[in-house]
């Protein structure tokens, strides 16, 4: 076996580093998506040609009675039953030997008068009995679904060869055609066809053979009837009882395809019921609605003949007049044309459907998928992990987070990750197993918050806010070694509990939240809003719905800078708690602002306009006695960089540079001077 797939072999088991590009991870994942996807074509495979073959030939030991024995028993009794459909020949030699001899006989006796009259051969009054006729056609439609059945078998084994015939090309192609076959199969209900609906074909004929055997030997003698008949309804009633508890409990062992047909059926039916009752009085009352706007448009009509016609009397006035606003309104609004309109648009969106148009991408989200909710390697699951920060199309994950099955997969995944980790490579590697455990959770907030879909994550976070094994900060080294993707990612994670940490959790980590400061070694608007986001929920500034962190998420300077501008007010007000922690962590983020604006093309106009309102909500704290050194000298350049990308005179700029060093001095402005005469 290949070292690299042996679940217990921890001597491979690292954590991978996240890429830039969906795959482009050296081949990890692809080499575990290859190996399990291999594994399920496979098991499918082999599993459908089993079950193909049991329908084509007689195996004593696995299967029953099939389609070639069937086919042979079946045609032996229509050799019987078949010439009863046709007169018998030796009838009409009987009538004309009996009348010959009849003949015969008179004429020895010389009775020419008493000859017998000639009649009807019984070849020609023959008319097969009803019993006998009923008996030829079951006998006949069983071996038809016999054949059928048999035919359809040849046919899904050819669609099998297809199935796992390679293409040419590259892995890459080999590898994402495979999965469009699979995707097909799964579209097209290939496995079903297979393993349900031809062995239902064959049940459907062995029973209208039992039906028809009974039948047949009931003509011979009612006795023989009576026996064979009860032991095939004994077999049917069992075949059926198991069919109905298989269709109740899934986990039933007695699965059968007539067991699979009757929960499709049951599932169909209580989709109609739910339809006809949640849809159909909705169904109604547009329909009367549609019905009441044309019957006062032919009102409405009527009335301005009358009254045009009768000279406008004062008299005659619309129907609709003093009915509020409803009958106004709904004139324009409800009519023919926008009822079926509606239902043109409405059956389009289900025939087109709501997919994207992006094949790659959604091919990755089907392998996705598939290693999720099929694999149980942890090391598989891992390097599938590290590939979703590659996704950022909202589309892409919203078909992840709308799969019910993928999302509580992720969610128990996500859980136990720090359990499962040390169970794999041994307690004495806690360091792995929280890193893995705060690569699952950036995964799931990277997830969420790249998605538009309104999703309640309550359930899945509070258990986590609680997990002191695995920590509810990543630590400055995790921070430090990841990517730039990644530590959004992290950080994100630490906002979304939002209110539902306990507040005496986020007083007792404020202090310890100076990893956020690791995150801005590299600083990005994005880096800068997540932070800004992170302060405002540790010290309860104001509330953060996941549309706000979705917004963070995203990364404009305007929304940095509202939050920026909310802490600064907020760092100012003598009742704020730990107020020299947030201002040290103030500082470092005003300082990452200013390196976001050189490295954003701060001389654009745009960049210019995030400099001045970033000057401007920073005035107040640049001009209080107690403002850090540091945050003074970022705001003292930032000065400088807006007076010289809209190159003003000596004068301006001498006005500049002093109040920069007023400023920086800590002194405060005159009482004459205002706001509009600090501003540019």
């Amino acid at each position: 076996m290949n070292p690299f797939f042996n679940p217990y072999n921890t001597n491979h088991f690292e954590l991978p580093t996240p890429p830039k590009e969906f795959g482009q991870d050296g081949g990890k994942f692809y080499r575990c998506y290859d190996a399990l996807a291999e594994e399920i074509d496979e098991d499918m495979v082999r599993g459908l040609k089993e079950q193909l073959d049991g329908l084509l030939i007689f195996a004593t030991d696995e299967t029953t009675c099939k389609a070639g024995l069937f086919a042979g028993v079946n045609t032996a009794f229509l050799a019987l039953t078949l010439p009863l459909m046709s007169p018998n020949p030796a009838d009409d030699t009987n009538v004309l030997l009996r009348d010959n001899n009849a003949i015969l006989l008179n004429i020895a006796l010389g009775r020419n008068d008493s000859l017998p009259s000639p009649k009807a051969l019984p070849s020609e009054t023959f008319s097969p009995t009803g019993r006998i006729l009923t008996v030829n056609i079951l006998f006949s439609v069983s071996l038809t679904f016999g054949l059928i059945s048999a035919f359809l078998a040849v046919v899904g084994r050819s669609s099998l060869v297809y199935y796992r015939k390679r293409t040419a090309g590259g892995p890459d192609r080999q590898r994402w055609e495979q999965l469009k076959r699979s995707l097909g199969a799964e579209r097209w209900q290939l496995e079903w066809v297979l393993d349900d609906f031809l062995p239902c074909l064959l049940e459907f004929g062995l029973i209208i053979f039992g039906i028809s055997l009974t039948m047949y030997f009931h003509t011979l003698h009612p006795t023989l009837s009576n026996a064979v008949g009860s032991f095939l309804c004994a077999g049917l009633a069992i075949l059926i009882i198991t069919a109905i508890l298989a269709a109740l409990d899934k986990f039933c062992p007695f699965q059968s395809p007539l067991s699979h047909l009757i929960s499709w059926i049951s599932e169909i039916a209580y989709k109609m019921v739910v339809l006809l009752v949640f849809t159909l009085p909705r169904l109604i009352f547009k329909l009367f609605q549609v019905f009441l706007g044309a019957f006062l448009l032919f009102v409405g009509t009527l009335c301005g003949i009358v009254r045009y016609w009768f000279g406008r009397r004062p008299d005659v006035t619309l129907p609709w007049k003093g009915m509020g606003g409803f009958a106004r309104k709904d004139l324009l609004e409800i009519s023919f044309l926008r009822f079926f309109t509606s239902l043109a648009s409405s059956a389009a969106k289900v025939l087109k459907g709501d997919k994207p148009g992006d094949e790659d991408a959604m091919l990755q989200i089907t392998a996705i998928r598939r290693v999720i909710c099929t694999s149980d390697d942890a090391m598989v699951h891992i390097h599938c992990i590290s590939n979703i920060f590659a996704i950022t199309d909202p589309a892409m994950l919203n078909l992840l987070l709308a799969d019910d099955l993928f999302q509580t997969r992720l969610w128990d995944l996500c859980g136990k990750s720090y359990g499962r980790t040390l169970q794999f490579v041994g307690g004495d590697r806690e360091d792995l197993a929280r890193a893995v455990a705060w690569l699952y959770r950036a995964a799931v907030a990277h997830i969420i918050l790249c998605t538009t879909d309104s999703i309640y994550v309550g359930d899945f976070l509070e258990p986590l806010t609680r997990d002191e094994s695995s920590g509810i900060l990543p630590s400055s080294a995790l921070v430090r070694n990841a990517n730039s993707n990644v530590i959004n990612a992290y950080l994100a994670f630490v906002a979304l509990p939002g209110d539902r940490l306990p507040l005496e959790a986020r007083r007792s980590n404020r202090s310890q939240l100076h990893f956020i400061m690791d995150g801005l070694i590299d600083p990005t608007w994005r880096r800068i809003s997540i932070i800004l986001r992170v302060v405002i929920v540790y010290w309860d500034l104001e509330p953060s719905p996941l549309d706000v962190l979705r917004m963070a998420y995203v990364g404009e300077p305007h929304h940095a800078l509202e939050s920026l501008e909310l802490v600064l007010r907020r760092s100012n007000d003598h009742r704020c708690e730990d107020r020299d922690t947030l201002k040290e962590y103030l500082v470092h983020i005003f300082k990452s602002a200013g390196a976001a604006v050189e490295g954003s093309n701060g001389g654009s106009r745009s960049g210019m306009d995030v400099v001045a309102s970033l000057l401007r909500m920073s005035e107040g704290f640049l001009r209080s006695e107690n403002s850090p050194e540091d945050f003074t000298n970022v705001g003292r350049k930032l000065r400088v960089e807006l007076t010289g990308v809209f190159h003003l005179d000596d004068t301006v700029e001498e006005l500049f540079y002093l109040f920069s060093d007023l400023t920086a001095d800590g002194k405060q402005p005159t009482a004459s001077s205002n706001e509009d005469d600090l501003e540019l």
